[in-house]
């Protein structure tokens, strides 16, 4: 598995260049083949954002489902 930072930094690329908040489903369609490889489910994208949200790092747009952006 990744480090936990670079695991971030790979879905912080694909939420920077995104217009509106994303679905971890969404996102994990987004990265690259060997990202979504390494990812597997959208419940992992969710969990490393959750905890970058927990930092202040991402808002959690909490609707159904939950939707992620970058904090600016």
């Amino acid at each position: 598995m990744w480090p936990r930072r670079r695991e971030f930094e790979r879905l912080r690329s694909v939420l920077s260049e995104a217009d509106e908040p994303l679905t971890a489903r969404k996102i994990l369609s987004l990265l690259g083949d060997d990202a979504a490889e390494a990812f597997e489910t959208p419940h992992r994208v969710a969990t490393v954002l959750g905890r970058r949200a927990d930092r202040g790092d991402v808002e959690v747009v909490r609707d159904s489902p939950y939707r992620y952006r970058l904090n600016t």
